[in-house]
């Protein structure tokens, strides 16, 4: 059971008692009849060969509630697209495979890199972006997100995060999800714990308490990968196309919704998934990136908010960060003692110190590169310039999941 605080700028939902997922999901059952629900499931193929999908289509399937589910698949060739049409089919919803490799849509997607509108990477962020604007051309009013390699999901995930958003007598747009990372007896989240808070933390201590920076740190766990709004808060958002998606996205809605309209919710008691490497000496991979992509993400937020960030500010950033994650270390410590897990404090402070030179790093990029365009542009931006576009999108996808391909 968690605690019952609102000690933030958004609305917090608690699993104040174990309500039965059966008991939740008559409830949606119920406002799906005025709001209609969908899912994203944004995939690469090799997670259909993975040990957590399978079980998480099989937990889906016995979902009552959800009218669409669209699955976003990425790195696929014609026979694993085949092979994807019969793995999902099981579904009783109606379902749509996005086949991101295909030439249908990569067909609409060299239009849109004619005119400069297209997502400039591979990715999550490209495959959600697609997967945000083909959901506007169903009926769903209400959409949730959620990652495919969640190898303790079950359906109440879904239920909870949804629920918010999809309740007519709330006002929400916008619902996080959140959840302990815990597993294997180990204190995991390394990049949420020490790096975007103790981050954020030394922003503060700098720049004073922001609003935007405050807002962020109400989240009690900000880089998870689940999420739902209303779909029409997908037609204005602007999704990062790097690592720094989840903090994007929170961006985003902040900017265009008052905190009122914003939330999060306690989704699970055990959440598991695949764990990227750190990747010390390839800063392309694994959490060097990501770590990277989510300093300039929140530099480049905070450069649109008017502060002046120059080089000395990265000396002293970097600095007060390293001091107060070091302090948290040994909260984090202490805390995983007293519960029974593990926890390295060797490794924890080799994480922190690749994140400190990760922040000046960022910051050389952020200084050396400022027509840098993380953004994939928003969806009314792409429909001002190609107006039919989504009708032709649907058109291709329903031809790939129906017909010859």
């Amino acid at each position: 059971m968690s605690d019952f605080y609102q000690n933030g700028l958004i609305t917090n939902f608690h699993n104040l008692q174990q309500r039965s997922v059966e008991d939740l999901e008559q409830e949606l059952t119920r406002f799906a009849k005025r709001r209609p629900m969908g899912l994203i499931l944004p995939s690469l193929y090799s997670e259909l060969e993975g040990p957590a999908l399978s079980h998480i289509v099989d937990e889906l399937a016995r979902v009552p509630y959800l009218s669409e589910i669209v699955i976003g698949l990425d790195r696929a060739d014609r026979d694993q697209f085949l092979h994807a049409r019969t793995f999902f089919s099981r579904l009783p919803q109606k379902h749509r495979i996005l086949w991101n490799d295909g030439p249908r849509l990569q067909a609409l997607d060299a239009e849109l890199r004619g005119e400069d509108l297209a997502p400039d990477e591979p990715g999550k962020g490209r495959n959600v972006w697609y997967c945000a604007g083909y959901v506007q051309t169903t009926r769903t009013e209400a959409v949730a997100l959620h990652d495919c390699d969640i190898v303790t999901y079950d359906r109440g995930l879904l239920a909870r995060l949804i629920y918010p958003v999809a309740n007519p007598q709330f006002n929400y747009e916008f619902c996080k999800g959140y959840y302990p990372r815990i597993a294997d007896g180990k204190l995991n989240g390394r990049v949420a714990r020490l790096m975007v808070t103790p981050l954020l933390r030394a922003l503060k201590k700098i720049y004073g308490n922001l609003p935007y920076l405050e807002y962020l740190d109400s989240y009690r766990y900000p880089l998870s990968g689940e999420f739902s709004m209303r779909t029409d808060v997908l037609e204005s958002i602007r999704i990062p196309s790097d690592w720094g998606l989840e903090i994007g996205v929170l961006s985003e809605v902040h900017r265009n919704y008052s905190t009122k309209r914003l939330c999060q919710v306690d989704i699970a008691d055990a959440y598991d998934h695949k764990h990227q490497p750190m990747s010390e000496d390839d800063a392309g991979g694994g959490l060097n990136r990501m770590s990277l992509d989510i300093a300039k993400a929140l530099y480049r937020k905070l450069a649109t908010l008017g502060v002046q960030i120059n080089v000395e500010d990265f000396r002293t950033i970097k600095a007060t960060y390293y001091r107060i994650a070091l302090d948290l270390i040994e909260a984090y410590y202490n805390d995983a003692l007293m519960n029974g897990l593990k926890l390295d404090r060797h490794s924890e402070e080799q994480a922190v110190e690749l994140f400190a030179d990760n922040l000046m790093e960022a910051g050389k990029a952020f200084l050396e590169h400022p027509r840098d365009k993380p953004f994939i542009p928003s969806w009314n931006r792409v429909l001002a310039a190609f107006p039919d576009l989504l009708e032709r999108m649907h058109e291709a996808v329903e031809l790939d999941n129906a017909g010859e391909v």
